[in-house]
């Protein structure tokens, strides 16, 4: 059996303590999730919008809940007020939902843009060009529901660190030029979330203060 407890303290050994670990506790039971929780573990991650609303029901209301998968625009209002944070915002449209979804539900939905740094077409994201043309429309300046705190990654699955490391390097770039030019005042935008179990210690080096952690933790899908 994985010796949850145990990842979770290693990690923190390895990892600044400025940096936040999420969970990725995507297809485990709610029994390893409340162990992680026990070891003072309070973010977890799920990319699936059942799973998540499901979990959060029989877990402890403290846990913060981050969204990290594709979130169709029909599943918002399931997970508009369940969310601590909606780090995979992808599309323009998109945001535009979840403001929306967010007005009729009275709150103000923390996200991340997310960036399409992958050389892997099947990943999802931002292009630079995008987000400009996003963040210069009169249509989300009127957003009043929404508060941008950063930018989100998945860089190419791959063992060429070297060429991961250049995706990270190229998301911290625009976080930087995105704050300086879009956010200046805006202390909420702090955010980078990029790493996972496989190249965390990369993006760390690169600027990361999320890092989203699942095998290492949890052990393998299906363990």
């Amino acid at each position: 059996m994985t010796d949850i407890a145990k990842n979770i303290s290693l990690l923190r050994e390895h990892i600044p303590q400025a940096v936040k670990i999420v969970a990725v506790s995507k297809t485990k039971p709610v029994s390893d999730i409340l162990i992680a929780y026990n070891t003072g573990q309070r973010m977890f991650g799920e990319n699936r919008v059942q799973e998540l609303v499901s979990k959060k029901e029989k877990l402890p209301s403290d846990i913060e809940w981050h969204f990290i998968g594709h979130l169709q625009s029909n599943k918002v209002k399931q997970i508009i007020s369940h969310t601590s944070l909606i780090q995979s915002v992808d599309s323009f449209r998109l945001l535009s939902v979840v403001n929306s979804e967010a007005v009729k539900a009275g709150v103000t939905a923390d996200c991340l843009i997310q960036f399409h740094i992958a050389k892997e077409e099947t990943k999802f994201g931002f292009s630079r060009e995008e987000a400009i043309e996003m963040l210069d429309s009169a249509e989300y300046k009127a957003m009043r529901n929404i508060r941008i705190c950063g930018v989100m990654g998945m860089a190419t699955f791959t063992d060429d660190m070297t060429a991961v490391r250049e995706e990270f390097r190229n998301l911290k770039k625009w976080f930087t030029i995105i704050r300086h030019d879009y956010f200046p005042d805006r202390r909420e935008f702090c955010e980078i979330s990029m790493g996972m179990s496989g190249d965390y210690s990369v993006a760390i080096e690169e600027g990361a203060t999320i890092v989203r952690i699942g095998s290492l933790i949890f052990g393998e899908r299906g363990q």
